[in-house]
């Protein structure tokens, strides 16, 4: 018998300067602190549109040395956009903030990637239309991404309210 999950329903990673990662996400995402805990260094964060009590937890530990890209552990946390415009305004948000890393289209959804002040990888991503995943419902291609041709494709389409959860039988 399989765990009966319905989605992941937050991530938690350890920072080096909490404050600096507090700062951090709250420009990239506006995020707001619902909650800290001093004794562990802690505080934990909520998307301004989640229904979610938090959605990003952050632990301060202090400096260390970055992990080196490609050790084993966590690749990157992905957070999805309702529309193609806000992937859009998520990538200057984050070319602002000097985070933007890079972008890429996996068929069936469009990224764009950044690091935090840790060098903690992220995608910022929008899913197309289910009845439009085709050729892509079982592959995830690496290929380049045409943003601004995909805003004039798919403008004004919001796909997020399609993950609303199937009861188990």
């Amino acid at each position: 018998m399989t765990v009966n999950a319905v989605r992941l329903n937050h991530a938690v990673l350890f920072v080096a300067d909490l404050e600096r990662s507090l700062a951090f996400y709250q420009d990239a995402f506006g995020m707001e602190v619902v909650a800290q805990e001093p004794r562990a260094n802690a505080a934990f964060l909520r998307l301004p549109r989640s229904g979610n009590h938090h959605d990003l937890g952050l632990f301060g530990v202090g400096a260390q040395p970055p992990r080196p890209r490609g050790a084993i552990g966590l690749y990157h946390l992905a957070w999805q956009v309702d529309t193609i415009e806000e992937l859009e305004q998520a990538r200057t948000t984050l070319a602002n903030l000097d985070a933007y890393t890079g972008e890429s289209s996996h068929g069936a959804t469009k990224s764009v990637y950044a690091k935090d002040p840790d060098g903690n990888e992220f995608e910022v991503m929008w899913m197309l239309p289910k009845e439009e995943w085709g050729a892509y419902e079982n592959a995830a291609p690496i290929d380049r991404l045409d943003l601004p041709g995909e805003v004039r494709r798919w403008a004004g389409v919001g796909t997020a309210a399609e993950l609303v959860p199937v009861p188990a039988p």
